[in-house]
């Protein structure tokens, strides 16, 4: 049941990352990208603090380096990303972020020397060419932003693996904390560092960041690393993975973005992928029992 449970909570998370596509564009019509990194984590770190305040009485020297682990992976991957959009185009940003997917079961296969699970690679591959048909425009140049948002990938597929262990012996919650709080250390020392401390202040651009802070990062976050507890790192990339196929529902939806063939396709990849990793076709091995009696 609490696998489930994980389950749907990633889900949650994927569905909440795909609305923020459509957020952070308007917040980067307001802020730089620095800017916007360093007033989502700094919220999510406040709201998170407030609400949960009691949990800062568990923190310990262990929690805090598995935080900082954490904290440090996902604001590189993130920073990586954020200038590699700089260079190449939103499709190709996108697409090779989630390449992310594939990368995490190989990172588990080294560090613990496991079986790669032959249904969850067919997933993870899947995954990434539905999200090929969902976001790429198909180009054969590589350039320096490709480089960097492949980078961005290798963060993200580290922040899910040590996620996925740290969370096995640790409060999910005080994790996310320290998380968020090296997230926003590192940030506004980025942010000082290029001189980018004069924000807007307007209704759109500040609701914006509010949104993003509260949903895209404090809410996911927390939902993300609660899940991790309950299943394992490859299945998680996969069903976070979906970020893809939601971002592309809410651009259709909120942004009147035309659905093309291609983009069903990508959807349908998607959801074949999360169905093969999560029932390892069980169900066509009863059907193929039942025949033989």
């Amino acid at each position: 049941m609490r696998k489930y449970i994980g389950e749907i909570m990633l889900c949650i998370t994927a569905i909440i990352w795909g609305s923020g596509f459509v957020v952070s564009s308007i917040a980067l019509e307001h802020y730089t990208p620095y800017q916007v990194l360093a007033g989502r984590f700094l919220i999510g770190l406040l709201v998170l603090v407030i609400i949960f305040y009691k949990k800062l009485k568990q923190l310990n020297k262990g929690i805090i380096i598995k935080g900082l682990v954490l904290g440090f992976f996902l604001y590189l991957a993130f920073v990586l990303q954020t200038v590699g959009l700089q260079y190449t185009t939103p499709s190709k940003n996108a697409f090779l972020t989630a390449v992310n997917v594939v990368i995490v079961p190989f990172i588990a296969y080294f560090a613990y020397k496991r079986k790669i699970d032959k249904f969850e690679l067919t997933g993870a591959i899947l995954a990434i060419i539905g999200i090929g048909f969902l976001s790429l425009q198909f180009s054969t140049d590589i350039n320096v932003g490709d480089i960097l948002t492949l980078a961005c990938a290798v963060a993200f597929a580290y922040q899910i693996f040590y996620t996925a262990k740290y969370v096995k012996d640790e409060d999910p919650i005080t994790l996310t904390i320290v998380q968020m709080f090296f997230a926003a250390v590192f940030a506004w020392v980025i942010v000082v560092f290029k001189g980018e401390t004069s924000f807007s202040y307007e209704m759109e651009a500040v609701s914006s960041i509010v949104y993003l802070a509260i949903f895209s990062t404090t809410l996911a976050y927390l939902l993300q690393t609660i899940a991790q507890k309950f299943t394992n790192e490859t299945k998680a990339a996969i069903i976070l993975s979906t970020e893809s196929f939601w971002g592309m529902l809410f651009s259709v939806i909120l942004l009147s973005e035309v659905l093309t063939t291609r983009m069903v396709i990508g959807a349908i990849l998607i959801l074949l992928a999360i169905m093969i990793s999560e029932t390892k076709l069980s169900f066509l091995k009863r059907k193929s029992m039942e025949k033989l009696i």
